[in-house]
């Protein structure tokens, strides 16, 4: 005889007693939907490879930046040895780091929002998960407080702060990009003023790297505090 037949399955709730009450302490089962429950699985397997894709698209457009940074520096480097090739080598190389910079933080931005708006996602399936069985809590254990949002940061190991947003990627290409635009603002300064003024122009070119990186973080903590309006501080 089956276990369905003679007991009942392990998981399933017991059978309600003779006088129509049911056992104390049995959980009580509440309307089975094998549909939706499907569907969560395979929305939880769809997320969990939609965040999957953004790092790895944030791994190679940082490491792209990167190499051709790093390219154009040796070349920087061997062209720095003819006087008359590097100001023109230079003004040629600069602006179009600069640009690239510029397209590959906002991008890592965007993929920085969709991965930590794909993981609130899986926290809010997860969510689900928890209320399917009294015991299931103690295997879908909430990853942090505050919110579907911060329970997707609490995943990366980090919460929502502003200093937060400092360690992201694209904070990390951000910076370096901010750096070239400020030497690129000291460029500027000697071809028009000469090599003369360099201790003027030098905190020229630490301002311009100043105010590059400010406008950064304030873009990229708007791009976090729309994920969760409610919140006060929202970052990656």
């Amino acid at each position: 005889m089956s276990d369905r037949t003679s007991g009942t399955v392990e998981g399933d709730a017991a059978p309600p007693a003779p006088n129509g009450h049911r056992p104390e302490g049995t959980p009580q089962a509440g309307p089975r939907h094998p549909d939706l429950m499907s569907a969560l699985v395979t929305e939880h397997f769809v997320l969990q490879s939609a965040a999957s894709t953004t790092v790895s698209e944030a791994t190679g457009r940082a490491s792209l930046y990167l190499s051709v940074l790093s390219s154009a520096l040796v070349a920087l480097g061997f062209a720095a040895q003819s006087p008359s090739m590097v100001v023109p080598f230079a003004s040629t190389v600069l602006p179009a780091l600069l640009l690239l910079g510029i397209f590959t933080t906002v991008r890592l931005v965007d993929t920085g929002v969709q991965n930590v708006r794909y993981l609130a996602g899986i926290a809010r399936i997860r969510e689900y998960y928890r209320e399917l069985d009294p015991r299931a809590a103690r295997y879908f254990t909430p990853w942090g407080a505050g919110g579907e949002t911060a329970e997707a940061l609490a995943s990366l190991a980090t919460k929502p702060s502003f200093l937060t947003g400092l360690f992201t990627a694209a904070s990390m290409v951000a910076a370096i990009n901010s750096i070239v635009a400020g030497a690129g603002a000291v460029l500027v300064g000697v071809l028009l003023v000469g090599s003369g003024h360099l201790a003027l122009l030098a905190p020229c070119g630490l301002l311009v790297a100043v105010l590059c990186m400010t406008v950064f973080c304030r873009y990229q903590d708007a791009r976090y505090r729309a994920l969760n309006p409610q919140q006060s501080k929202g970052t990656s």
